[in-house]
Protein backbone atom coordinates (compact mmCIF):
# COMPACT_ATOMS: atom_id res chain seq x y z
CA UNK A 1 0.00 0.00 0.00
CA UNK A 2 1.46 3.41 -0.94
CA UNK A 3 3.07 5.36 1.89
CA UNK A 4 0.83 8.41 1.51
CA UNK A 5 -2.35 6.32 1.92
CA UNK A 6 -0.85 4.48 4.89
CA UNK A 7 0.15 7.68 6.69
CA UNK A 8 -3.26 9.27 6.07
CA UNK A 9 -5.34 6.39 7.41
CA UNK A 10 -3.22 4.39 9.81
CA UNK A 11 -3.88 6.65 12.81
CA UNK A 12 -7.60 7.20 12.30
CA UNK A 13 -8.66 3.85 10.82
CA UNK A 14 -6.37 1.05 12.05
CA UNK A 15 -9.02 -1.66 11.55
CA UNK A 16 -9.73 -0.53 8.00
CA UNK A 17 -6.03 -0.41 7.18
CA UNK A 18 -5.60 -3.97 8.45
CA UNK A 19 -8.61 -5.05 6.38
CA UNK A 20 -7.15 -3.55 3.21
CA UNK A 21 -3.75 -5.11 3.72
CA UNK A 22 -5.28 -8.50 4.52
CA UNK A 23 -7.63 -8.59 1.51
CA UNK A 24 -5.70 -6.60 -1.08
CA UNK A 25 -2.08 -7.16 -0.17
CA UNK A 26 -2.19 -10.86 -0.96
CA UNK A 27 -3.43 -10.53 -4.57
CA UNK A 28 -1.21 -8.72 -7.09
CA UNK A 29 -3.90 -7.92 -9.63
CA UNK A 30 -6.42 -6.74 -7.04
CA UNK A 31 -3.78 -4.80 -5.09
CA UNK A 32 -3.98 -2.11 -7.79
CA UNK A 33 -7.43 -1.22 -6.53
CA UNK A 34 -6.22 -0.85 -2.96
CA UNK A 35 -3.83 1.81 -4.21
CA UNK A 36 -6.73 4.14 -4.97
CA UNK A 37 -7.73 6.29 -2.03
CA UNK A 38 -11.38 6.17 -3.13
CA UNK A 39 -11.67 2.54 -2.01
CA UNK A 40 -11.05 3.59 1.60
CA UNK A 41 -14.14 5.75 1.73
CA UNK A 42 -16.19 3.08 -0.02
CA UNK A 43 -15.14 0.33 2.37
CA UNK A 44 -16.04 2.56 5.32
CA UNK A 45 -19.54 2.95 3.89
CA UNK A 46 -20.31 -0.76 3.55
CA UNK A 47 -18.94 -1.67 6.97
CA UNK A 48 -21.54 0.38 8.84
CA UNK A 49 -25.30 0.18 9.33
CA UNK A 50 -26.04 -2.93 7.25
CA UNK A 51 -26.38 -5.70 9.86
CA UNK A 52 -30.19 -6.01 9.89
CA UNK A 53 -30.57 -5.91 6.11
CA UNK A 54 -27.74 -8.40 5.72
CA UNK A 55 -29.41 -10.98 8.00
CA UNK A 56 -32.70 -10.80 6.06
CA UNK A 57 -30.96 -10.89 2.68
CA UNK A 58 -28.76 -13.83 3.71
CA UNK A 59 -31.81 -15.76 4.96
CA UNK A 60 -33.56 -15.16 1.63
CA UNK A 61 -30.44 -16.29 -0.24
CA UNK A 62 -30.16 -19.58 1.68
CA UNK A 63 -33.87 -20.40 1.35
CA UNK A 64 -33.95 -19.48 -2.34
CA UNK A 65 -30.76 -21.39 -3.21
CA UNK A 66 -31.95 -24.56 -1.46
CA UNK A 67 -35.38 -24.36 -3.12
CA UNK A 68 -34.00 -23.96 -6.65
CA UNK A 69 -31.22 -26.54 -6.22
CA UNK A 70 -33.85 -29.16 -5.33
CA UNK A 71 -36.40 -28.00 -7.92
CA UNK A 72 -33.89 -27.89 -10.77
CA UNK A 73 -32.07 -31.15 -9.98
CA UNK A 74 -33.50 -32.92 -13.11
CA UNK A 75 -32.32 -30.02 -15.30
CA UNK A 76 -28.85 -30.28 -13.73
CA UNK A 77 -28.75 -33.98 -14.70
CA UNK A 78 -29.88 -33.41 -18.30
CA UNK A 79 -27.41 -30.56 -18.79
CA UNK A 80 -24.57 -32.66 -17.41
CA UNK A 81 -25.39 -35.48 -19.84
CA UNK A 82 -25.51 -33.09 -22.81
CA UNK A 83 -22.06 -31.71 -21.98
CA UNK A 84 -20.58 -35.17 -21.48
CA UNK A 85 -21.96 -36.51 -24.77
CA UNK A 86 -20.73 -33.58 -26.84
CA UNK A 87 -17.33 -32.70 -25.39
CA UNK A 88 -16.60 -35.00 -22.44
CA UNK A 89 -15.34 -33.87 -19.07
CA UNK A 90 -15.25 -31.62 -17.14
CA UNK A 91 -18.93 -30.83 -16.72
CA UNK A 92 -18.34 -27.78 -14.57
CA UNK A 93 -16.10 -24.80 -15.18
CA UNK A 94 -14.78 -22.78 -12.26
CA UNK A 95 -13.33 -19.32 -12.52
CA UNK A 96 -11.76 -16.90 -10.06
CA UNK A 97 -13.99 -13.89 -9.46
CA UNK A 98 -13.88 -10.85 -7.17
CA UNK A 99 -16.41 -10.44 -4.36
CA UNK A 100 -17.16 -7.67 -1.87
CA UNK A 101 -14.12 -5.78 -0.64
CA UNK A 102 -11.81 -7.48 -3.16
CA UNK A 103 -12.09 -11.03 -1.80
CA UNK A 104 -11.41 -13.70 -4.42
CA UNK A 105 -13.59 -16.81 -4.74
CA UNK A 106 -14.26 -19.68 -7.14
CA UNK A 107 -17.45 -19.27 -9.17
CA UNK A 108 -19.01 -22.33 -10.79
CA UNK A 109 -20.75 -22.75 -14.15
CA UNK A 110 -21.82 -25.53 -16.45
CA UNK A 111 -19.11 -25.68 -19.11
CA UNK A 112 -20.44 -24.12 -22.31
CA UNK A 113 -17.11 -23.75 -24.15
CA UNK A 114 -14.50 -26.11 -25.54
CA UNK A 115 -11.69 -27.14 -23.19
CA UNK A 116 -9.15 -24.79 -24.81
CA UNK A 117 -11.40 -21.72 -24.51
CA UNK A 118 -9.08 -19.81 -22.15
CA UNK A 119 -6.13 -20.30 -24.52
CA UNK A 120 -8.14 -18.92 -27.45
CA UNK A 121 -9.35 -15.90 -25.47
CA UNK A 122 -6.10 -13.94 -25.88
CA UNK A 123 -6.24 -14.28 -29.66
CA UNK A 124 -9.90 -13.29 -29.77
CA UNK A 125 -9.28 -10.32 -27.48
CA UNK A 126 -6.67 -8.91 -29.84
CA UNK A 127 -8.93 -9.47 -32.86
CA UNK A 128 -12.06 -8.05 -31.20
CA UNK A 129 -10.51 -5.32 -29.04
CA UNK A 130 -13.07 -2.67 -28.13
CA UNK A 131 -11.32 -0.92 -25.26
CA UNK A 132 -14.03 -2.09 -22.86
CA UNK A 133 -13.22 -3.47 -19.41
CA UNK A 134 -15.20 -6.64 -20.13
CA UNK A 135 -14.79 -9.05 -23.06
CA UNK A 136 -17.92 -10.32 -24.78
CA UNK A 137 -18.51 -11.24 -28.40
CA UNK A 138 -21.46 -12.55 -30.38
CA UNK A 139 -20.97 -15.86 -32.19
CA UNK A 140 -18.02 -16.74 -29.99
CA UNK A 141 -16.29 -19.70 -31.76
CA UNK A 142 -15.31 -21.21 -28.40
CA UNK A 143 -18.92 -22.09 -27.52
CA UNK A 144 -20.11 -25.68 -28.05
CA UNK A 145 -23.46 -26.56 -29.63
CA UNK A 146 -24.97 -27.52 -26.28
CA UNK A 147 -23.28 -24.45 -24.82
CA UNK A 148 -25.23 -22.15 -27.13
CA UNK A 149 -28.50 -23.53 -25.76
CA UNK A 150 -27.57 -23.41 -22.08
CA UNK A 151 -26.11 -19.91 -22.41
CA UNK A 152 -29.19 -18.66 -24.25
CA UNK A 153 -31.36 -19.79 -21.34
CA UNK A 154 -28.72 -18.95 -18.68
CA UNK A 155 -28.67 -22.60 -17.60
CA UNK A 156 -24.87 -22.39 -17.44
CA UNK A 157 -25.21 -20.02 -14.47
CA UNK A 158 -27.32 -22.37 -12.33
CA UNK A 159 -24.38 -24.01 -10.47
CA UNK A 160 -23.83 -20.58 -8.91
CA UNK A 161 -26.76 -21.41 -6.66
CA UNK A 162 -24.11 -23.37 -4.74
CA UNK A 163 -22.05 -20.16 -4.49
CA UNK A 164 -25.15 -18.46 -3.09
CA UNK A 165 -25.68 -21.23 -0.55
CA UNK A 166 -22.11 -21.00 0.80
CA UNK A 167 -22.14 -17.19 0.86
CA UNK A 168 -19.90 -16.26 -2.09
CA UNK A 169 -22.87 -14.75 -3.94
CA UNK A 170 -26.29 -13.36 -3.23
CA UNK A 171 -29.38 -14.02 -5.34
CA UNK A 172 -29.42 -10.33 -6.32
CA UNK A 173 -26.43 -8.05 -6.72
CA UNK A 174 -23.89 -6.80 -9.28
CA UNK A 175 -22.39 -9.63 -11.31
CA UNK A 176 -18.95 -10.68 -9.97
CA UNK A 177 -16.07 -9.43 -12.16
CA UNK A 178 -12.83 -11.12 -13.17
CA UNK A 179 -9.61 -9.98 -11.43
CA UNK A 180 -8.16 -8.54 -14.65
CA UNK A 181 -11.38 -6.55 -15.15
CA UNK A 182 -11.13 -5.18 -11.62
CA UNK A 183 -7.53 -4.13 -12.23
CA UNK A 184 -8.83 -1.82 -14.97
CA UNK A 185 -11.63 -0.33 -12.81
CA UNK A 186 -11.97 3.40 -12.24
CA UNK A 187 -12.84 4.81 -8.80
CA UNK A 188 -16.53 4.77 -9.78
CA UNK A 189 -16.40 1.17 -11.03
CA UNK A 190 -14.95 0.04 -7.67
CA UNK A 191 -18.26 0.94 -6.00
CA UNK A 192 -19.60 -2.36 -7.38
CA UNK A 193 -17.34 -4.14 -4.88
CA UNK A 194 -19.02 -2.59 -1.84
CA UNK A 195 -21.79 -5.24 -1.80
CA UNK A 196 -21.92 -9.00 -2.24
CA UNK A 197 -22.24 -9.83 -5.96
CA UNK A 198 -25.27 -11.71 -7.21
CA UNK A 199 -26.85 -14.07 -9.71
CA UNK A 200 -29.04 -11.38 -11.22
CA UNK A 201 -29.15 -7.59 -11.25
CA UNK A 202 -30.84 -4.65 -12.97
CA UNK A 203 -28.90 -4.89 -16.23
CA UNK A 204 -29.33 -8.68 -16.32
CA UNK A 205 -33.10 -8.15 -16.67
CA UNK A 206 -32.72 -5.15 -18.99
CA UNK A 207 -30.73 -6.55 -21.90
CA UNK A 208 -27.76 -8.39 -20.37
CA UNK A 209 -24.72 -8.29 -22.67
CA UNK A 210 -26.42 -5.82 -25.03
CA UNK A 211 -25.81 -3.16 -22.35
CA UNK A 212 -22.32 -1.67 -22.46
CA UNK A 213 -20.03 -1.74 -19.43
CA UNK A 214 -20.47 1.92 -18.50
CA UNK A 215 -24.25 1.55 -18.26
CA UNK A 216 -23.88 -1.73 -16.37
CA UNK A 217 -21.88 0.16 -13.74
CA UNK A 218 -24.48 2.93 -13.50
CA UNK A 219 -27.28 0.38 -13.05
CA UNK A 220 -25.31 -1.51 -10.40
CA UNK A 221 -24.60 1.68 -8.46
CA UNK A 222 -28.29 2.61 -8.68
CA UNK A 223 -29.15 -0.81 -7.20
CA UNK A 224 -26.61 -0.39 -4.38
CA UNK A 225 -28.13 2.96 -3.42
CA UNK A 226 -31.72 1.73 -3.30
CA UNK A 227 -31.35 -1.95 -2.40
CA UNK A 228 -34.03 -3.36 -0.13
CA UNK A 229 -36.00 -6.64 0.11
CA UNK A 230 -38.79 -5.53 -2.25
CA UNK A 231 -36.24 -4.46 -4.86
CA UNK A 232 -34.62 -7.90 -4.71
CA UNK A 233 -37.97 -9.69 -5.01
CA UNK A 234 -38.97 -7.59 -8.04
CA UNK A 235 -35.66 -8.29 -9.77
CA UNK A 236 -35.96 -12.02 -9.09
CA UNK A 237 -39.44 -12.06 -10.64
CA UNK A 238 -38.22 -10.09 -13.67
CA UNK A 239 -35.33 -12.52 -14.15
CA UNK A 240 -37.59 -15.40 -15.26
CA UNK A 241 -39.09 -13.68 -18.36
CA UNK A 242 -35.70 -12.08 -19.12
CA UNK A 243 -34.05 -15.51 -19.19
CA UNK A 244 -36.82 -17.08 -21.29
CA UNK A 245 -36.61 -14.26 -23.86
CA UNK A 246 -32.88 -14.87 -24.33
CA UNK A 247 -32.30 -11.18 -25.09
CA UNK A 248 -28.65 -10.19 -24.80
CA UNK A 249 -27.52 -13.71 -23.90
CA UNK A 250 -24.29 -14.70 -25.65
Amino acid sequence: MPHNIRSTYSNNNPDLLAHLERHYGQHDVVRQIGQKAAILRLLLSWKTGLAGKHIFKRSLDIAGALFFLILLAPLFLLTSLAILIEDGRPIFYNQTRVSRGGRLFRMYKFRSMFNNADELKKTLQSDESTGSVIFKMKNDPRITRSGKVIRKLSIDELPQLWNVLIGDLSLVGPRPPLPDEVAAYSAMDVKRLTVTPGLTCIWQVSGRSDIDFENQVLMDIDYIKQRKPMTDLKLLLKTIPAVLSGKGAY
